[in-house]
């Protein structure tokens, strides 16, 4: 007859092959999150910049399989539980794709079209906008 210890292994080593275990340590440290964040004091509104930034940060963590990663960013930012539609992110960022580049996440085709334009010895100029400025103001009080 097995003991308690060779059970306990035998059902750990089950969880682990399914992958069971890694989304169930997920879920745990998500909820600890949870518990810990303090909730007398509320988090700023989810911006559409913050939105927008955290699908593309969701997309490349599950692409390259951080899913842990993903679902505590899901639960720490607010970000809804379901993903955004890529096109529709693609449409809001005024990103137009070829078939072959759906493979891959958003992230890595901005990236690629910025160090390509590296070439052309063009820099991109960045001005503050009124959202993303609003909300540094509020979170300068931490």
């Amino acid at each position: 007859m097995a003991s308690i210890t060779e059970l306990k292994c035998a059902l750990r080593e089950t969880l682990e092959a399914r992958g069971v275990m890694g989304k169930l340590k997920a879920r745990i440290r998500a909820e600890v999150f949870n518990a810990l964040d303090d909730q007398s004091e509320p988090r700023p509104p989810l911006s559409h910049e913050n939105l927008l930034i955290n699908e593309l940060i969701r997309e490349y963590l599950e692409f390259n399989k951080y899913r842990y990663t993903a679902s505590v960013l899901t639960a720490e930012s607010g970000q809804p539980e379901v993903p955004l539609d890529r096109q529709f992110v693609a449409n809001e960022l005024n990103v137009v794709e070829d078939p072959g580049a759906r493979t891959m996440p958003l992230l890595y085709g901005l990236l690629s079209h910025f160090l390509q334009s590296r070439d052309s010895k063009e820099k991109l100029f960045l001005r503050s906008s009124a959202p993303l400025t609003a909300q540094k103001s509020n979170t300068e009080d931490c």
